[in-house]
């Protein structure tokens, strides 16, 4: 939905299932007209769209695309921007390290991400920014060689030429967002830097990575990694690098008492990763994921005096603390939104994603998805006011 200085705030859809085409539209007709329903009945509705590769290919079929061009006019509904981090399936089986393959050293992550680019610049209302999100590069443990860091280089190199040139023909503004994630290739605000310090020597003068290439920042991940929001979107600003889309998500955290990792077990689910970092004084410790951690942890235990605080890449709902011993992240997410209040040119494109619904623990859920968005709407719209940007 459109609010105040041009911003547009949607929540993810990819909290539901939707393998093809078919699927993906059963979810937005059966979940997200009912959310619309209940938060903005008369409309405009902004939709976060998540396409699958499956899903995008079925409906770049122009018959399929017209049609839901008039789905969208009906129902008083616009998409103005796509996560493109997930290919695949995302819900119902083991995704893990999965998500992030194909990854940005492949052919296939190309396409794909430069299809959905083609996609919404079909689907974008006129004087509305597009922005697609992407994972960030890679997994860390997938990038082994010099060649494969090149190779991720050359196709966001090749992506941002193709985002050029459909911004043009379109006469669309687009761009698309790496998002920062815990112990991926780019998990953090330094490396993200970095890679866009080392992108620019390859291509000095030219001015489409500024343009077209940003970061998609989610709370929930830089919580995790433990910067802090002023410090991390300054760094950004001061490199020139645009915030493409603001993730509104939460993370877990918490002392790491025995309490604590016994509550934290019934977190723990076979089919998300959610990575930790543990941090005693200025010492961080990674674990791949929550299982990981809560196995090693009397280890730590034995050789530390202290007791570290635990953060925990699982995005909980905005409106619903986890309650004692468990805290959340949204700290971070208001500090990301008092920046907002303060400059709100710094991004126009907000987007809630609390993608776990299906393996939330069942305290933390409502009863049905529906319930769960429009009370996140009503905690975020309430949050936005605050601050005068609704």
């Amino acid at each position: 939905m459109k609010l105040n200085h041009n911003l547009h705030l949607g929540y993810s859809s990819n909290i539901h299932r939707g393998q093809n085409w078919l699927e993906t539209l059963d979810s937005l007709e059966k979940y997200t007209l009912a959310v619309r329903d209940k938060i903005r009945p008369e409309g405009p509705f902004g939709i976060g769209l998540r396409l699958g590769a499956a899903a995008a290919r079925e409906l770049s079929e122009r018959k399929v695309l017209v049609k839901f061009q008039r789905w969208l006019e009906k129902n008083a509904c616009y998409v103005f921007t796509i996560n493109g981090f997930p290919y695949g399936q995302f819900h119902g089986a083991r995704v893990k390290e999965k998500v992030y393959l194909p990854d940005w050293t492949s052919p296939e992550r190309l396409e794909y991400t430069n299809l959905l680019f083609d996609l919404l610049a079909e689907l974008l209302p006129a004087g509305v920014e597009g922005s697609v999100s992407t994972l960030p590069g890679s997994f860390k443990e997938f990038i082994k060689t010099g060649s494969q860091a090149r190779a991720i280089r050359q196709n966001l190199w090749r992506c941002i030429d193709h985002i050029s040139r459909v911004s043009e023909e379109s006469k669309r503004t687009l761009h698309l967002g790496l998002e920062p994630e815990p112990l991926c290739w780019l998990e953090n605000s330094a490396e993200t830097i970095s890679l866009f310090e080392k992108m620019r020597q390859e291509r000095k003068g030219d001015p489409g990575m500024d343009e077209f290439l940003g970061v998609n920042y989610d709370c929930c991940h830089f919580a995790v990694e433990y910067e802090e929001p002023q410090t991390a979107i300054a760094a950004f600003q001061a490199a020139g690098i645009k915030i493409s889309k603001l993730h509104l998500s939460s993370a877990l955290k918490t002392i790491a008492t025995d309490e604590a990792r016994a509550v934290l077990a019934k977190f723990s689910d076979d089919v998300y990763l959610h990575q930790v970092i543990a941090r005693e004084k200025r010492a961080l410790k990674f674990y791949r994921d929550l299982p990981d951690a809560l196995a090693d942890d009397s280890k730590l235990r034995t050789q530390n005096s202290s007791i570290p605080e635990w953060r925990v890449h699982f995005h909980v709902p905005l409106h619903a603390p986890a309650g004692p011993p468990l805290e959340n992240t949204n700290d971070h997410l208001l500090g990301v939104l008092d920046l907002l209040g303060k400059n709100p040119a710094l991004c126009p494109h907000l987007e809630m994603e609390t993608y776990t619904w299906e393996v939330l623990p069942p305290e933390l859920k409502s009863q049905s998805v529906v319930d769960q968005l429009a009370a996140e709407y009503q905690w975020t719209l309430a949050r936005l006011a605050e601050r005068g940007l609704c």
